[in-house]
């Protein structure tokens, strides 16, 4: 597979790693390649000591229209090699067991470890950020926005309390939380940031300058410092409750999943496809 070819990107320009998800031609959609290619990316960042920030970037006009849940490329039943194990895999399990299993390791999971990677993470975001998008760019400890961004969680649609890396009351605050799942519509760069999800907006044309900027001017502080700094926020999100918050959360997501699938032969997305949640992401009900 050449470069081009790749669901992720790795490229470096002296201390500014940028990691890019490469799969334009479906909003960059996260099937668990995605997912496991994220993660070594992330692992060769960290590793590399000449490397002091990192980049999330999308390819193409969006950063994430979310998971995969209706691309060719969807691999739910594909077992993957995992450097961290989190839970047993979750190939050849039988429902809530197969559920749980894939979401702990591939959802969850993953986005907490890179929250806690010791290097800083900006995300770099235009278009589309919806749903999974959200997982991943939350998980970066600055978000710079294009002014054609735009966001959402519509999995309320599916009858799901949002998506499993619950970080919504902590990163827009209780009352913008439940106005964004309650209704399930998109709200724009500008609201994101009067909300104080996201850092900096932009023109589309400046984004790039902008971040390298943010980028090059953070990698000029000593890494270790940047590392407690990191970690020193992250503490105390936790100790206002965000990380058993999720357990919560993700324990009501499961159950959610559980119901569907009780109630409606099997399918544990309460109805919902690609199509019918690309829709509501663009607002077309």
């Amino acid at each position: 597979m050449n470069e081009d070819d790749a669901v992720v990107r790795y490229d470096r320009r002296g201390p500014v790693a940028t990691i890019t998800m490469n799969r334009p031609e479906y909003r960059n959609a996260q099937n668990s390649a995605m997912t496991y290619a994220l993660d070594a990316a992330f692992a060769t960042a960290v590793d590399d000591d000449e490397v002091a920030v990192v980049v999330l970037a999308g390819a193409g006009e969006h950063f994430s229209a979310g998971h995969d849940i209706g691309t060719p490329g969807r691999d739910v039943d594909t077992s993957f090699d995992r450097a961290a194990v989190l839970w047993w895999d979750h190939v050849g399990k039988r429902g809530g067991d197969q559920r749980f299993a894939r979401e702990s390791e591939v959802y969850l999971g993953m986005c907490r470890r890179w929250r806690e990677i010791p290097k800083p993470v900006i995300a770099r975001v235009q278009g589309a950020c919806i749903a999974g998008g959200l997982m991943l760019a939350w998980v970066c400890d600055v978000i710079v926005a294009a002014e054609d961004a735009f966001f959402a969680d519509p999995v309320l649609r599916m009858g799901i309390p949002g998506v499993e890396y619950f970080a919504h009351p902590w990163v827009l605050g209780p009352r913008a939380a439940k106005e964004v799942l309650f209704t399930g519509e998109r709200f724009s760069a500008a609201q994101a940031r009067e909300w104080g999800m996201v850092n900096r907006v932009v023109p589309r044309d400046r984004l790039d300058a902008e971040v390298a900027g943010m980028a090059d001017r953070i990698a000029g502080m000593p890494p270790f410092g940047l590392a407690l700094a990191k970690k020193a926020v992250n503490q105390a999100e936790d100790l206002m409750g965000m990380r058993a918050g999720m357990d919560s959360a993700f324990g009501l997501h499961h159950l959610a999943h559980a119901h569907n699938a009780e109630v409606s032969g099997g399918d544990s997305l309460g109805g919902q496809d690609a199509r019918s949640m690309a829709r509501s992401a663009d607002g077309k009900g």
